[in-house]
């Protein structure tokens, strides 16, 4: 038995070495592979620039459509204005036309004047 005790502690100090050294390799090589502080911080600039860059452009898209949109609602109450001011001028004639048939007032949903 004693022959085989310091044969065994051999083989489990091999081990222990082995094992050891496998696991620093690892460590060195998970270090290699990790970012660093300095990495993050350079990443999280960039990321930052890009959503600026992007906010930016999508501000500048919303505000031509807000241009566009007040444009276009200038252009449609000008129409509708004239529109309007068509129509009344159109309901002036067909009063003038159908003032004295006051039948025809009803056919236009206007209550003949009373008495006159």
């Amino acid at each position: 038995m004693s022959n085989q005790q310091p044969e065994e502690n051999g083989n489990l100090l091999n081990f222990i070495a082995a094992t050891v050294e496998t696991l620093r390799d690892q460590m060195e090589t998970m270090r290699d592979q990790m970012a660093t502080k300095d990495d993050l911080a350079q990443v999280e600039s960039r990321l930052t620039n890009k959503i600026e860059v992007e906010i930016t452009a999508v501000r500048g898209d919303i505000e031509q459509v807000h241009l566009r949109l007040d444009g276009i609602d200038r252009a449609v109450s000008s129409r509708l204005g004239h529109v309007e001011a068509e129509m009344s001028r159109l309901r002036s004639v067909v009063y003038l036309l159908v003032k004295d048939k006051p039948d025809m007032l009803r056919l236009l949903g206007q209550t003949p004047p009373v008495g006159g």
